[in-house]
């Protein structure tokens, strides 16, 4: 089957893309994907966007210095469906590079969560309904590279070749089991999102595993070297791990050399690297060394689904945790899809108490409040009751959720 198909279309000039546009106009329905260079860039680019539309595979290189504006009417026209698989990421870089925005998008990823998969990844999808065999060793490759490979070509035509297809099957059996409103909330989901640029942060560091440990002297050595770590990554315009890793930068912290060879002599640092970039983290550690220790760990804020929560809001989260891990098995879908992590934590500080409270609260979709409305608000009164009878004891946790935690 792959072996039959026509050679994709590369797009790398600007008249080829206005017929491209030209072409995207008149139809109903395209395949998006892209490629962008997270593992050998400090911020990741797209590198390539794929398209598939009137039964053919397009390739359209953004390095290549074209206007892309002609491709923004089109991603936001609600009358066209735009293909996605596992679109989320895709969306917020091209809104992010391009100030895309996003309507009428149809996941096929989200598709075959609702469906039931739990192997909702393209490749085993693709496998399930047409037999396809997938190569996914050229996911990792450098997309900033130019000539593009053959073998990368081949790889990106395929992530939106058969996604037209996929959308056909998917949507006839979301149709036939009700399922299509769950599609539908989570690309409503997608297509609200905005795009963030994700800052430096200097006491950042504290959030590596180990970090928590150091001694107070390494503490602040920790610190300088991140700092030092993200300007050498902007410098080379890498991403963090090609110039120090995670735990070596914990190691050199913790050591704190004074010398090349001391340096060297650290597992994860080699000689080319000491040669390249030594002085200069020997100078970070001694800035660190005249700063003194840090006797207080920083404070940054936390990434835990129930950080900022009270004790008595934990214990709501719980219960409500509960109820969607419950309600996940007994519709054979993603807890995800039952109920959004976001949103629970909405509804654990919103306490709504009536359906219309639990309508307003932001991204409780219409179909979720119709089938699980009630009992939502079943699982928030009883907490409400006992918490007001005294019933709860919030210093006792469970061993589950302790790991949780």
């Amino acid at each position: 089957m792959l072996s039959d198909l026509p050679e994709p279309t590369l797009i790398e000039e600007q008249e080829a893309l206005d017929e491209l546009v030209d072409l995207l106009a008149g139809e109903d329905e395209i395949a998006v994907d892209t490629e962008a260079d997270s593992f050998f860039s400090y911020r990741e680019k797209v590198c390539l966007i794929q398209v598939t539309a009137a039964e053919r595979d397009f390739l359209i290189d953004p390095l290549a210095g074209l206007d892309l504006s002609g491709l923004g009417p089109i991603l936001a026209d609600p009358g066209k469906i735009k293909i996605f698989h596992d679109g989320e990421y895709d969306v917020l870089i091209l809104k992010r590079d391009f100030g895309f925005e996003f309507r009428g998008l149809f996941d096929t990823r989200i598709a075959a969560a609702a469906l039931g998969s739990t192997s909702p990844g393209l490749a085993a999808v693709l496998h399930e309904h047409f037999g396809v065999e997938l190569d996914k060793s050229m996911q990792r490759s450098n997309w900033g590279e130019r000539p593009l490979s053959e073998k990368q070509i081949k790889y990106a035509r395929l992530d939106t070749h058969f996604l037209q297809r996929l959308r056909a099957n998917q949507e006839r059996e979301l149709e036939q089991r009700d399922r299509m409103k769950i599609l539908k909330g989570e690309c409503r989901r997608i297509e609200s999102l905005e795009a963030r640029v994700v800052e430096f942060q200097a006491d950042d560091w504290v959030r590596l595993k180990g970090a928590r440990a150091l001694s107070p002297e390494a503490r602040q050595a920790a610190r300088e070297l991140a700092i030092l770590r993200d300007e050498l990554a902007c410098e080379q315009d890498v991403p963090l791990f090609r110039v120090m890793n995670n735990q070596t930068l914990l190691t050199v912290a913790a050591e704190r050399p004074r010398s090349h060879q001391q340096l060297t002599d650290i597992h994860g640092i080699s000689w080319r690297q000491t040669r390249k970039i030594g002085d200069r983290v020997l100078d970070a550690l001694q800035r660190a060394a005249d700063l003194g220790p840090l006797k207080d760990l920083p404070s940054v804020p936390s990434k835990s689904s129930t950080a900022g929560l009270d004790p008595y809001q934990v214990v709501l989260h719980e219960r409500l945790s509960a109820w969607r891990r419950d309600r996940s098995q007994s519709e054979g879908i993603d807890a995800s899809l039952v109920l959004n992590r976001h949103t629970l934590v909405r509804l654990v500080k919103g306490l709504p108490r009536t359906s219309e409270d639990l309508a307003g609260t932001e991204g409780l979709v219409v179909w979720q409040v119709e089938q699980f409305g009630q009992e939502l608000l079943e699982v928030l009164r009883a907490y409400a009751c006992d918490r007001a009878a005294g019933r709860i004891e919030v210093g006792r946790r469970s061993p589950r959720s302790q790991r949780r935690r």
